[in-house]
C-alpha cells in the first residue's frame, strides 16, 4: 500500500468537544440502526474518562430525537478500575448514572466488568463470548468507542504494560508500574477492540494533539495501514478490519496539524 498521509480511518474534526461528542452520538445511532436490521440484538462497549462522560451526556440527548430501539441494544464497558462499586472512579458509573436511565435501559442490557471476582476478566470473556455467538455477530462487537490519553494509552492499553502482547484473549487484567493508578485495570485486548464493526474514537482537548500527531506521522511511515507496534503509543495498536470503519472524532485543539491541510481526507464541521 502506498503513503497515506495522517491518522488511518476517516476524520471528523468539529470547533467544541460538545460538538464532537454530538457528532459521534449522531453516528452510532445511525449504526445501531442500521445493525438491528441485520441482527436482533447489537452490542456496544463504550470507555470511561472524560471522554466517555461527555458522549454519555451527548448520546442522552440525541437519544430523545431518535427512534432506536434501544432495549434491543446491550452496553459493555471497553475497561475499567479494580474499585468499589461506590467508588466515582469507576467507568461504569457513568453509563449506569448518566446514561442507562436517559435510555430507559433494562439492567440485563447492561455489563459492567466484575472487577471484584478474581477471575473477572475470564468471566466477562465468557459473557462476550455467549453474546456475539448469537445471530450473525460471528463474534465481533457492533461497535466500540474509544477514548486517548496524553501518552497515547487506549482503553486500558498502557505504554509497555504487560495487556500490549495479548493476542488470544478477549479480556484480561493489566497490572505493573506503567499502568496508571487506580491499577490494576481491566480491559478488552487488542483481538476484541480490532473486530469490532464500527471503531470509533474521541478525542479532545490540546493534550490530545501531541499522541495524534506522533500517530499520524508513524501510520505514514509504515503506509497508512494501522498495522505497527504500539509498545510506546498504545493507540497505535488499533487496527479495524478490512470491513470494518474506524473514524476518528476530534475537536480542533485536538486534531493534528496536518488536518489543517488536508481537507480533501478531513470532514470540518463548521461552527454553529
Amino acid at each position: 500500500m502506498g503513503a497515506s498521509r495522517g491518522l488511518v480511518g476517516e476524520q471528523v474534526v468539529c470547533p467544541t468537544p460538545e460538538a464532537a461528542g454530538r457528532a459521534l452520538a449522531r453516528r452510532l445511532l445511525q449504526h445501531l440502526a442500521e445493525r438491528l436490521r441485520a441482527v436482533s440484538l447489537a452490542h456496544l462497549a463504550l470507555s470511561g474518562g472524560s471522554s466517555g462522560a461527555l458522549l454519555c451526556d451527548m448520546l442522552g440527548e440525541e437519544s430523545e430525537k431518535a427512534e432506536l430501539a434501544w432495549p434491543s441494544v446491550h452496553l459493555w464497558m471497553v475497561d475499567e478500575r479494580v474499585v468499589e462499586p461506590s467508588d466515582p472512579r469507576l467507568n461504569f458509573a457513568q453509563l449506569r448514572d448518566r446514561l442507562a436511565p436517559r435510555l430507559r435501559l433494562p439492567d440485563a442490557n447492561l455489563h459492567p466488568m466484575p472487577v471484584a471476582e478474581a477471575n473477572g476478566a475470564e468471566l466477562y470473556a465468557r459473557a462476550l463470548d455467549s453474546a456475539l455467538a448469537q445471530g450473525a455477530h460471528a463474534g465481533r462487537l457492533d461497535a466500540v468507542v474509544l477514548g486517548v490519553g496524553p501518552d497515547g494509552h487506549t482503553a486500558s492499553l498502557f505504554p509497555h504494560s504487560p495487556a500490549l502482547g495479548e493476542r488470544q484473549r478477549r479480556v484480561v487484567i493489566n497490572d505493573g508500574p506503567a499502568v496508571t493508578p487506580p491499577r490494576p485495570r481491566m480491559t478488552m485486548t487488542y483481538p476484541t477492540l480490532n473486530s469490532a464493526r464500527l471503531i470509533a474514537v474521541l478525542a479532545t482537548g490540546p493534550s490530545k494533539r501531541a499522541p495524534l500527531a506522533a500517530l499520524a506521522a508513524r501510520q505514514e511511515i509504515v503506509g497508512g495501514d494501522g498495522d505497527i507496534e504500539g509498545e510506546d503509543l498504545p493507540i497505535a495498536g488499533i487496527a479495524p478490519a478490512r470491513d470494518a470503519r474506524m473514524i476518528w472524532y476530534l475537536d480542533e485543539d485536538a486534531a493534528p496539524p496536518y488536518c489543517e491541510k488536508d481537507p480533501g481526507r478531513v470532514l470540518y464541521i463548521p461552527r454553529e
